[in-house]
């Protein structure tokens, strides 16, 4: 239950009169007590979430204030009074000073007045400005959360927009929510998928990695080649059948599935925003042949990348990056953002046998692809001929970052790299990532238990982020080290 809501008589906070509040401690935390004007029962407790008590304070008046500033009780309320309160707002969310623990807050505190707001619009009689005003709210909302985390564009965005739209009059007189019109007047406009995904990509540009955006970029370009002027707020499912029809003329079945995943995230976030009413795309991905086009590199091509890699000088980025994506599978990415502090020895069991790993983490602004990707891998010294010493020298030289390419310039050396070499085509079937296949091949082959082999990959679905000063993590990264021993040996025996 969101601690915006009574849990007594569940009374919304953002259209309740409020008695003078006041705040206690508990074991050391503080909290805000909310009751509304007149009543014995019915209080609203929100934790404060600091120990501090000039942080509760400051987070104490910031929601009072807020919640004043809603403005949702009111049904005569006009569009232009609402919007003036939305600008207050923003621009608060926007120049607030935070400390760590009010950073904490503010980000749980952001979710319980969002959640309220959406709880508010779909059950409340609110009038037509009050819903348009509602819907902005938690646009705002959700851009604070972003500035939260240094990315304050949205808002910045959100409140440039609001001062710079016509106030003009309210956007009709006021109707019950059960009564109003079921079709938005912008739901006339026609909406193409290169209109749509484009205002998808513009929303998502600062919470998709520069890598993974590239990617969304080409699929819906290959879509959208297709769909063409097609108005996506009257497709029909044919339209849907003809779409995935042509995209498998020319394509695998898995390429096609990946592309559809790609256009049912894009018209689901259409619905889920208004762009549309509905979307008919579901049950169309191919299930035969639809299983991952990437193919691993076999035991003789990995063997002539690492004899070529060993070709190069010792101070050749590129004899690192290819050896490194061989011996541990890591993604091109996260090779391509390890730093010098990456590169470590770590004790064994009983502080024996000390091994060295690269640290795959969020440090230092890097990126990973999920909570479970944030890992260490052990390097294993002599696996297809890798030089240890000669690496850890490379390193010492390096400055703070290893490699110093951008993303797209890393890919596109590493990847023609590995067509020159291996004399690939250019149809995507073997690429960089066709290394961690060929790694989870060679881990299958030498029996090595599941769990060891998702820890190494990136793959544990435990989320397991090693400290390696932690207890257990020694034993862990021993395992690991042998499991890795284990499988190139059995590679080089055959």
């Amino acid at each position: 239950m969101s601690v915006l809501k009574s849990p007594q008589n569940g009374t919304n906070l953002l259209q309740t009169a409020l008695a003078k509040p006041y705040h206690y401690r508990r074991s050391g935390r503080y909290y805000l007590r909310l009751r509304p004007q007149g009543a014995t029962q019915g209080f609203f407790t929100l934790s404060l979430r600091t120990t501090d008590k000039a942080t509760a304070m400051q987070i104490s008046k910031d929601i009072l204030k807020t919640l004043s500033l809603f403005h949702l009780d009111n049904p005569k309320a006009s569009w232009r009074e609402l919007k003036e309160r939305l600008i207050t707002i923003a621009e608060e969310c926007l120049t607030m000073a935070h400390g760590d623990d009010s950073l904490v807050a503010y980000e749980m505190i952001y979710d319980e007045l969002r959640l309220s707001l959406r709880e508010a619009s779909a059950k409340e009689p609110l009038t037509v400005d009050q819903q348009r005003a509602a819907g902005k709210y938690v646009e705002v909302l959700e851009a604070a959360q972003e500035r939260l985390k240094g990315r304050p564009q949205k808002l910045v965005e959100i409140i440039r927009e609001l001062k710079g739209e016509s106030c003009g009059t309210s956007m009709a007189p006021y109707l019950p929510i059960s009564v109003l019109p079921s079709t938005p007047v912008a739901l006339s406009t026609p909406m193409t998928f290169k209109t749509l995904s484009g205002l998808y990509m513009d929303e998502r540009k600062d919470s998709i990695q520069a890598s993974t955006m590239r990617d969304v970029k080409s699929s819906c370009e290959a879509i959208g080649s297709i769909l063409g002027d097609l108005n996506l707020r009257t497709h029909t499912r044919e339209d849907m059948r003809n779409l995935r029809d042509k995209l498998l003329e020319d394509r695998k079945a898995s390429t096609v599935k990946k592309l559809l995943t790609r256009f049912s995230t894009v018209m689901d976030w259409a619905v889920n925003n208004g762009y549309l009413e509905k979307s008919l795309d579901k049950g169309l991905k191919p299930t035969k042949g639809a299983d991952s086009s990437r193919e691993p590199f076999s035991r003789d091509q990995v063997k002539a990348l690492m004899d070529h890699a060993k070709t190069l000088p010792v101070d050749a980025w590129q004899r690192w990056a290819l050896s490194l994506g061989v011996i541990t599978g890591a993604r091109i990415e996260e090779i391509r953002q390890l730093t010098k502090a990456d590169i470590k020895e770590v004790p064994g069991v009983s502080g024996a046998n000390r091994t060295w790993v690269i640290d795959i983490n969020r440090n230092d602004g890097k990126s990973v692809k999920t909570n479970s990707s944030v890992r260490v891998i052990p390097l294993t010294d002599g696996a297809y001929g890798f030089d240890l010493q000669a690496f850890l020298e490379f390193v010492a030289k390096a400055d703070s970052r290893l490699f110093t390419l951008g993303a797209g310039q890393f890919s596109g050396v590493l990847n023609g790299t590995l067509r020159e070499v291996l004399g690939l085509k250019t149809d995507r079937t073997q690429t960089f990532h066709s290394l961690r296949h060929s790694l989870a091949g060679a881990l299958k082959a030498a029996e090595v238990p599941v769990g060891t082999a998702e820890s190494i990959l990136g793959h544990s679905s435990g989320s397991i982020s090693y400290d390696l000063y932690g207890a257990g993590s020694a034993v862990e990264v021993g395992r690991m080290a042998e499991a890795l021993r284990a499988a190139f040996k059995m590679e080089a025996a055959q």
